[in-house]
């Protein structure tokens, strides 16, 4: 069993440059623990695994998209063994109601006075860790259920509203191929996602060490490697990480340069455009690049950090046009192209 991580370690004093190192070595320590504990059931898919952990240590929501039979929803179960957080599955299906994520009021009767009163019974969505497996198989508005806690981390039922524990971990599944009987996500929902990660089909190796694994007699144990308190303090620490002026300005334009016919754009991958990247997006690039940093310790971000996370945090934020779905352009082709195009300035003093 891993030993036992000190949990106030992560708790520095801004002006002790000491406590700051040994934090941040402490955090990464933690990072490879939990990378190589999610390694003995999940086999390979490192760039998955690593992504889902920025978005956890970067306070955001991650979709897993792919075909059935890659371990989505096995490197969720995963993960909540690894983390010891409250964890709950919710298999989204056409007659899901709102209801039965977020929870109702019942009529009961007090054994005290015999009156009958409205009592909350709180549904999946209350869990810390929540798994909303085929997202894209329950009515739009079941899926809207998810649009104040994904957000506000709060959920609002009779007019009342109550707020989630944190930290707060949303990750859902879909499969990309499969249309019959299920309904695309909205763009308003799709935002809440701070990273939608491709999960690719396995190499010829990592398929002779799944089969070797589970056709054998022998069950793997998940030990737990952090709990909820440790999670709030590495999102605070990552949150110090330095973004320089120029490095934040370049985040600022490879946005912009998703809005067709701006200032920033490109008149080349305009046509393939239709809706461009909100501030979200922005978001999500700068604090996920810092997890990053962090994790390669260092104590500020860089281009290619910017560079390594784009996708993840962008291609689900692009609406393309009529024209791109035509030429099966795709939004990552779109992102790999303003990557190429937006300049990475030195350093110097942003107005």
């Amino acid at each position: 069993m891993p030993e036992k991580l000190d949990l106030p370690e992560l708790e520095l004093a801004i002006e002790d440059i000491e406590s700051a190192k040994q934090a941040c070595a402490s955090f990464r320590d933690v990072f490879k623990r939990l990378q190589a504990e999610i390694g003995k059931v999940i086999v390979g898919q490192k760039p998955v695994v690593e992504q889902t952990l920025i978005a956890l240590f970067a306070n955001g929501h991650v979709l897993l998209e792919g075909v059935p039979g890659l371990g989505k929803t096995l490197l969720v179960s995963t993960l909540s063994k690894a983390l010891t957080l409250p964890f709950a599955r919710i298999q989204f299906t056409p007659d899901l109601m709102p209801a039965d994520i977020t929870g109702t009021s019942v009529v009961v009767e007090d054994p005290r006075t015999g009156h009958r009163v409205f009592q909350f019974r709180p549904g999946p969505i209350f869990h810390q860790l929540v798994l909303a497996d085929e997202i894209n198989r329950a009515t739009p508005k079941s899926q809207s259920a998810l649009l104040e806690a994904m957000q506000e981390h709060s959920v609002t039922v009779g007019g009342k509203t109550r707020h989630l524990g944190e930290p707060f971990f949303v990750m859902a599944t879909q499969n990309p191929i499969e249309q019959d009987g299920t309904y695309a996500l909205p763009e308003a929902q799709l935002d809440r996602f701070f990273f939608k990660v491709i999960v690719p089909s396995v190499s010829r190796q990592d398929m002779n060490t799944i089969v070797k694994r589970t056709t054998k007699n022998r069950v793997t144990t998940i030990e737990p490697i952090v709990d909820g308190a440790y999670i709030l303090k590495a999102q605070k620490l990552a949150r110090r990480i330095i973004v320089a002026p120029h490095v934040q300005d370049y985040v600022v334009r490879l946005i912009l340069a998703t809005h067709p016919g701006g200032e920033h754009s490109d008149p080349k991958i305009n046509p393939f455009i239709h809706v461009g990247v909100s501030p979200r997006g922005g978001q999500a690039l700068i604090a996920a690049s810092k997890v990053k940093a962090l994790m390669a310790g260092r104590y500020a971000v860089g281009y290619q950090d910017i560079i390594d996370i784009a996708p993840s945090a962008l291609r689900h934020r692009i609406m393309r046009s009529f024209e791109a779905e035509a030429d099966a352009f795709s939004t990552d082709d779109i992102v790999e192209h303003l990557l190429n195009f937006v300049p990475r300035e030195k350093a110097r003093q942003i107005a």
